[in-house]
């Protein structure tokens, strides 16, 4: 490529970039990542209809959810839907699910411990980590607080 004035590198990145309706994407989050939240609502009702209470029903209700994220992105569905929901498919915990197993699938030719096992968390990790810092944080800060 000869060398470009930025006005010029400019254009020609205007020119490759592709155009998005904003109000699309946004109803399309919006509804697919609705969607996903109905059927958490749906499997965490159906859980609780067989006699399952409150708790336990929303943690099998997660699992599943976790499952069905990582399975959609093991068999490249999930990856499909996000193309078009955008940030529709971030935001629900099956998000998660596909932000731990697509690293793991990309490094999986490394060899199991190299690969899958050490890159399985290189998106989720620091969420975990900073999670799990940030509620330890809360517990000290209020153990203070109720002692006073």
């Amino acid at each position: 490529m000869k060398n470009m004035t930025k006005q010029e590198y400019q254009d020609y990145i205007n020119k490759k970039t592709p155009n998005s309706s904003l109000f699309k994407d946004i109803c399309f989050a919006f509804l697919i990542g609705g969607l996903i939240c109905i059927i958490g609502q749906l499997i965490g009702d159906g859980f609780k209809s067989m006699g399952l209470d409150k708790e336990t029903a929303a943690a099998s209700t997660s699992v599943v959810m976790v499952f069905l994220g990582a399975f959609l992105t093991g068999i490249g569905v999930y990856d499909r839907i996000a193309r078009v929901a955008g940030a529709g498919t971030i935001v629900p915990i099956t998000g998660f699910a596909n932000s731990v197993v697509s690293p793991a699938m990309e490094f999986k030719s490394e060899g199991l411990v190299l690969g899958l096992a050490a890159k399985m968390f290189i998106i989720a990790g620091p969420v975990i980590v900073y999670g799990i810092l940030s509620s330890v944080i809360v517990g000290i800060i209020k153990y203070v607080v109720a002692m006073l």
